[in-house]
């Protein structure tokens, strides 16, 4: 499941990262990439850790499991989900950094500077200090969190009935990777005997019906697939992974919330919602003739929404074009009002008004979405600091998402030119996607007819799936064709092919 902020990640095995690593330290500085916190934001945080939090409901007796990326720590969401008559009731715990973040303190200051947790292939920079969002704040499984619980009761088809969010106390039964979630899935049958894997078993089915939903609101999806460079033979290769099922399930159960809560800020006359325009039509041409090249079926008149809904990502192809179509969601931004209501403003892939709400302990904007929630329900006040900080989230959210951005493409560069240093000569097949013009501008908005000058374009490759540079007379765009890997620089992160 992917929005506009769906980016290719990239990992380094073990004994891979050595080659890598003095390399990311390098952009880390060059970009200004934040580091550690200071004493006072830290001696705010380990305080606040050390504080037991109280109040809310008791929900601790409910049966919660998380579902995230294998030995994560910073865990955000934890779910349960339970039969209720023919439909469904979702309660979805979401991590409450609020309770111990002090407004307009030292550490949320630095906080506002940072916006995001930004994403490396040698770990992350967190947005929060480990004391919180590791620790006291993450919902580990055996340990008492508090959280703020959403619960929204769903018909039969998986549409929503009422939804509504309170603060509480809960208890993780159990933390599960994306694999070990699919197993158990796979093994309970239609029937299963244990709460747990009940729990799993409707996920399956609010998630299928939740997907039905998404297509029939024209809404869209993208599987983008892992990557993780290991050391191999003296040289670098690529080990892709295909996104389970359970994963976009639990991606909808995500989406769903920010839906909801996208209508309760509404309701409050008060929000920040996620918006992003629909996509721009040379982007969507030129993924076309991505499609074509890569001999993906995409009919004229087809939604791409649809085109992409029926790819596996574990076809190199189709993981080719996935990564190509993510071009299709951008410019996303964020929209806040605070008693005049905005006109509608849908998010594009989502096909509907959504609320970043679900992973505070990653993204800035989640806490105060979450409180005007926790309002809106209680029927109360958005509190003073939330609405004074609506003003400035868009700008500090903004510029947070292009450092984090410009940060991990420098990051996939880098490891793109470590995995081909070595293979100059070497030949690929790949699809070009795009050619400049002599004047500069792009093939993008030409007729696609092939020139005879020396010319530069983009090739997507299907195997490793890497986007660079290529040059050559007459560059076929939009087809398959054979490539040559003619250059490649490490320290300036730059690769280069060439027509075969």
């Amino acid at each position: 499941m992917t929005t506009s902020a769906q980016r290719r990640r990239v990992r380094l095995s073990p004994a891979a990262e050595h080659a890598v690593h003095p390399l990311l330290e390098r952009i880390r500085t060059e970009q200004g990439v934040p580091g550690s916190f200071s004493d006072e934001a830290l001696a705010e945080a380990e305080a606040a850790a050390e504080e037991p939090v109280t109040g809310g409901l008791d929900l601790t007796d409910v049966p919660f499991l998380t579902i995230d990326p294998p030995g994560a720590r910073d865990l955000d969401q934890a779910m349960h989900i339970a039969r209720d008559g023919a439909g469904y009731v979702v309660q979805y715990a979401i991590a409450d950094p609020a309770s111990f973040v002090q407004a307009g303190g030292a550490l949320d200051t630095e906080l506002a500077d940072r916006g995001v947790t930004f994403y490396g292939p040698d770990g992350s920079i967190t947005l929060h200090p480990e004391v919180i969002s590791e620790a006291a704040a993450s919902l580990l499984e055996g340990q008492t969190r508090p959280a703020c619980v959403w619960q929204i009761r769903l018909d039969g088809d998986g549409g929503v009935l009422e939804a509504g969010v309170q603060r509480a106390q809960v208890r993780s039964r159990a933390q599960l990777d994306y694999d070990d979630a699919a197993r158990r899935i796979e093994g309970a049958g239609d029937e299963p005997a244990g709460e747990l894997d009940q729990v799993l078993v409707l996920l399956r089915e609010v998630g299928r019906l939740r997907a039905a939903q998404e297509r029939a609101r024209g809404g869209a999806s993208l599987a983008i697939r892992e990557q993780e460079v290991v050391a191999d033979d003296g040289g670098y290769r690529l080990v892709q992974r295909a996104q389970l099922d359970v994963e976009d399930w639990n991606a909808q159960i995500s989406l769903l919330t920010g839906m909801v809560a996208a209508d309760l800020m509404r309701q409050a006359r008060v929000g920040v919602l996620r918006t992003l325009p629909p996509a721009d039509p040379r982007d969507v041409d030129r993924v076309r003739r991505a499609a074509h090249g890569l001999g993906i079926d995409w009919p004229q008149g087809r939604p791409y929404g649809e085109v992409l809904s029926g790819l596996d990502s574990a076809d190199p192809a189709h993981a080719a074009f996935l990564q190509e179509a993510t071009s299709l969601f951008r410019g996303a931004g964020y929209l806040t009002f605070d008693g005049e209501l905005p006109a509608h403003s849908p998010h594009a892939a989502i096909a509907s008004e959504y609320a970043h709400v679900t992973a505070p302990l990653r993204r800035l904007v989640d806490r105060y979405g979450l409180e005007i929630c926790l309002a809106a329900t209680a029927g109360t006040e958005v509190p003073g600091w939330v609405r004074e900080a609506l003003k400035d989230l868009p700008g500090i959210m903004g510029r947070a998402g292009q450092r984090s951005s410009a940060y991990e493409r420098a990051c996939v560069d880098a490891v793109e030119a470590v995995l081909l240093r070595g293979r100059i000569g070497q030949r690929f097949e790949g699809v070009i996607v795009e050619v400049d013009t002599p004047d500069g501008g792009s093939s993008a908005e030409q007729d696609g007819s092939p020139r005879t000058e020396e010319q530069r374009g983009t090739v997507v490759l299907a195997e490793p799936a890497v986007r660079a540079q290529i040059t050559g007379s007459g560059l076929p765009l939009g087809e398959w064709v054979q490539v040559r890997v003619a250059h490649v620089d490490v320290d300036e992160r730059k690769v280069r092919f060439a027509l075969a």
